[in-house]
C-alpha cells in the first residue's frame, strides 16, 4: 500500500517511522511519502491561507497550493505504478471513523491524506478531486483538533495493522473491539498475562482451566458487560438475532429487554417500568 500525506507540519508525522507502521515501512509493506505543502507556495512568506469569503473568524487554506501539491503527488504515484488513489480528508464534519471503515480503507492500494489547519481547505479543492477519485471525509471523534495530522496517525495505524503480514499473528485483530464476526459491535473484554498473582490480585480461574469453550464464553460475557456499561449505544444498534441464549440471559440480568424492532433496549435509571 502507498500512503501520501500533504501537510504544513511534516515533523508531526515522525511517529510513522516507529512501531508497527515503521516496521511495515522497513519491510516494504507500506510505501509512505510525507510532503510539505509549503513546497508548492511561490511567495516569500510561503502563505497557504487567506481570509474566508463571507467573513467570519479564522483563515481558510488556499486552493492553489493544495491543487498543485495534489497534482504532483498523484502524477508521481501514477508514474511509479500505483493504482487508483483515494483521497482521505480528516475533518470534524466527516463520517465517523470506524473499524469497518478502517477495513474498507485497508483494501485500497493508495491513500492520499490532506490534513488541514485553520478553518479547513477551500471546498473547491475537495470537489475538484472528487471528480477524479473516491473521497473519504473522515472524523475520528466528536471534538475539534488544531489540525488533521493527529487524525492521519490514528487512521494510518488502524489501517496498517489490518494489512497482511503487518501483525506478527495474522489472527490478532480478529477479536478486536468493533471487529466483524462473532464479537461484532462488542468492545473487547479484559486481558491478563503472567504472573498469576500480582499485588494480591489473581486472574479469573476460568482462564487457567484449559477449557476453551468456557474461556470463550467468559470472554464474550465480559465483552457484553463492558459494552453495556461503556457503550450502551452499541447494544442498542445491534440486531438481537446475533445474541445467543446466554447473551440474552446476561443482558437481561443487566436490565436489557428485547423490543418490537428486533433490538435490545434498557430503561433509563430512575424510570420505573
Amino acid at each position: 500500500m502507498r500512503l501520501d500525506v500533504v501537510t504544513i507540519f511534516p515533523e508531526y508525522l515522525e511517529p510513522l517511522n516507529v512501531s508497527l507502521v515503521g516496521k511495515a515501512r522497513a519491510r516494504g509493506q507500506l510505501n509512505v511519502h510525507v510532503h510539505d505543502l509549503r513546497d508548492w507556495t511561490y511567495d516569500r512568506h510561503n502563505k497557504v491561507d487567506d481570509t474566508p469569503y463571507g467573513g467570519g473568524p479564522g483563515m481558510v487554506m488556499k486552493t492553489d497550493p493544495w491543487g498543485d501539491a495534489l497534482d504532483d503527488v498523484l502524477a508521481d504515484g501514477y508514474e511509479t505504478g500505483s493504482r487508483t488513489p483515494a483521497l482521505v480528508v480528516p475533518t470534524p464534519s466527516g463520517r465517523p471513523f470506524t473499524q469497518a471503515l478502517a477495513v474498507e480503507l485497508s483494501e485500497r492500494p493508495w491513500l492520499v491524506f490532506t490534513p488541514a489547519r485553520y478553518e479547513g481547505i477551500d471546498r473547491r479543492v475537495i470537489d475538484e478531486y472528487a471528480t477524479r477519485m473516491p473521497v473519504y471525509e473522515v472524523s475520528i471523534g466528536d471534538y475539534v483538533l488544531a489540525g488533521g495530522e493527529a487524525a492521519v496517525l490514528v487512521i494510518t495505524e488502524a489501517v496498517a495493522r489490518l494489512l497482511p503480514g503487518v501483525l506478527g499473528n495474522a489472527e490478532s485483530h480478529q477479536d478486536d473491539s468493533f471487529a466483524p464476526g462473532a464479537m461484532a459491535n462488542l468492545l473487547e473484554g479484559p486481558v491478563y498475562t503472567k504472573p498469576p498473582q500480582w499485588r494480591g490480585r489473581g486472574i479469573p480461574d476460568v482462564l487457567l482451566s484449559g477449557h476453551h469453550g468456557k474461556i470463550a464464553r467468559w470472554r464474550r460475557d465480559e465483552a457484553l458487560g463492558r459494552t453495556a456499561v461503556n457503550r450502551p449505544d452499541l447494544i442498542e444498534q445491534t440486531d438481537a438475532s446475533v445474541f445467543d441464549k446466554k447473551d440474552r440471559e446476561t443482558l437481561s440480568i443487566m436490565g436489557w429487554r428485547p423490543s418490537t424492532d428486533g433490538r435490545f433496549w434498557r430503561r433509563p435509571e430512575g424510570v420505573e417500568e
